[in-house]
């Protein structure tokens, strides 16, 4: 199983064939290509031109560096704007873009929330809310499917909403019986539901499993923490994935935060961090 970790050159720009080369010297094949998440970027705010030059620009710099750019986020908004039709008409138009900006970046995997129309911690209306979604990944799917490229719904840390549970995300995506939409796990938004992720990749299995979304907490808020700092069951995890014959990469949606640390010591934080997404991947 490959592994991979979170890269978001938006803060530094000029030096992504240089961050490329520092991730794969640290062991990592794989990044998850984070510059779609947000609706407000600089890859949303200049030309389509602009924003397919500089995707070119990482293709080229993540190949020359032996890096696989595994998956890329859909974007959205915190806190949720999808309340109104133009609200989710504006989602809708940059996730089409991200579609083919993953497609352009050379990337197989675009992650992507539910519909959030009453926020992220209340659901009044659990038909509308359920209706409002399969109406919008309905016609994503569609777009997807036009880009080769596979849309991975993601499990939520919001017991409130009526898809935030992995068995709610799993159902959700048989419903379309399409090869473009598929499961993201995160770990994480497991542990604040009280679900074992061991037992939701066994429940999701290989077939719907596509990518991995890895970190840790304390079992009550959404930190990202690194893996083996908080509540999960590592062991029960990593066996699981074998139990299934996952076959995608281990994928960390966290990394080692710099303040404080030397130079030296945070290379060598970040040496352990890859170790350990190493040892629970094999």
């Amino acid at each position: 199983m490959k592994t991979g970790i979170e890269w978001n050159p938006e803060r530094n720009i000029d030096n992504i064939e240089k961050e490329l080369a520092d991730i794969r010297s640290l062991g990592y094949e794989c990044v998850d290509f984070q510059c779609f998440c947000h609706t407000e970027n600089m890859f949303f705010d200049g030309s389509v031109r602009d924003m397919n030059k500089l995707l070119r620009r990482v293709r080229i710099a993540a190949a020359n560096a032996g890096i696989e750019i595994s998956q890329t986020h859909g974007p959205w908004r915190w806190p949720p704007q999808d309340s109104t039709q133009e609200e989710r008409d504006e989602r809708f138009e940059k996730m089409v873009r991200s579609l083919a900006g993953t497609a352009e970046v050379g990337c197989a995997d675009m992650v992507i929330h539910p519909i959030m129309p009453f926020g992220d911690n209340q659901n009044p209306d659990p038909d509308r809310f359920m209706a409002l979604n399969r109406e919008f990944f309905g016609r994503l799917i569609a777009e997807a499917e036009k880009y080769g490229v596979v849309v991975d719904f993601e499990n939520m840390p919001m017991p409130a909403l009526t898809l935030a549970t992995p068995k709610q995300i799993l159902d959700f995506v048989k419903e379309f019986e399409s090869p473009f939409f598929r499961v993201c796990l995160d770990t994480g938004h497991c542990a604040v539901l009280k679900v074992d992720p061991g037992e939701a990749v066994r429940m999701t299995g290989r077939q719907y499993l596509r990518v991995l979304h890895v970190h840790d907490n304390n079992g009550v808020g959404d930190f990202h923490w690194l893996p083996e700092t908080g509540v999960i069951d590592w062991d029960n995890f990593s066996r699981a994935l074998h139990d299934i014959g996952f076959n995608g990469t281990f994928s960390l949606e966290t990394n080692v935060k710099a303040a404080g640390l030397s130079p030296v010591q945070l290379r060598e934080k970040q040496e352990q961090l890859a170790a350990t997404a190493k040892k629970l991947a094999n």
